[in-house]
């Protein structure tokens, strides 16, 4: 089966449809939802609707902490930019929409044709209600000792990463290549953080998903151009705080 994996769309409905379309176009059966559906983007009620509908057929989703501020108020943790357009969105969603986002989970589990364990989680997987970045080794290590997963997969940190480790030792980063399967050793277990969907933070404006064959055991990162200056626009006019159109363009 080939598992679409999309995190962090944040409201951007052009970079939100442009990877569906794509992640079918390439044969996707399922789709999963890492979290942050809403916050900074001008689609936030469009986003959550599509997400629930996906549901609905069978799609998994967990929350992300844009997702549990929209319906519990701005955390003391965000930015400026970050807590208006939350409270932007939270006045944008209506009730149905504000209890889907509060039924979603902190983590999910599925298990492959061939008996892999995968988890999906929507930040560091030791304390998920915590939503700590994977950064580097140190985070990747605990976020990996913390559960028995094969595989784990994330988001929130708008960068795409790999890290991979053998019993007994630290892991390793590996960076893997845009658009190309990854083979995921069945001998070491891994931690995949996704990029973003709807606002990449890693230099390539791009829009950012996985792709999961659990048959073959490989994972691609995905990269899908979509229409920024849309997407950007309606952010203008929204009267969202100027950047987060503007960082678009940057891919950071």
């Amino acid at each position: 089966m080939l598992i679409a994996i999309l995190t962090d769309i944040h409201g951007n409905r052009e970079a939100f449809d442009a990877c569906k379309a794509e992640a079918k176009r390439l044969g996707a059966q399922k789709f999963v939802y890492l979290g942050d559906l809403v916050g900074y983007g001008a689609d936030p009620a469009y986003i959550v609707d599509c997400v629930a509908e996906d549901a609905s057929r069978g799609a998994i989703c967990v929350m992300g902490n844009h997702d549990l501020a929209a319906v519990s108020g701005p955390n003391p943790y965000m930015n400026d930019d970050a807590r208006a357009a939350i409270e932007w969105t939270a006045r944008r969603l209506d009730k149905a929409q504000r209890s889907f986002l509060s039924s979603m989970p902190y983590t999910a589990t599925a298990n492959t044709e061939d008996g892999e364990d995968l988890l999906f989680v929507h930040a560091e997987a030791s304390a998920p209600e915590r939503f700590i970045y994977v950064t580097g080794i140190e985070t990747a290590d605990r976020s990996l000792s913390a559960v028995r997963a094969h595989v784990t997969f994330c988001g929130h940190v708008h960068r795409p990463q790999l890290y991979h480790a053998a019993a007994g030792k630290p892991p390793a980063f590996f960076a893997p290549t845009s658009n190309l399967p990854t083979p995921l050793a069945r001998s070491r277990r891994w931690l995949a953080v996704l990029g973003s969907v709807g606002q990449p933070r890693d230099g390539n404006v791009q829009a950012a998903f996985g792709l999961y064959d659990d048959l073959r055991g490989t994972l691609s990162f995905i990269r899908v151009s979509y229409d920024v200056d849309d997407a950007a626009r309606k952010i203008f006019k929204a009267g969202l705080p100027p950047f987060l159109a503007e960082r678009l363009y940057l891919g950071w």
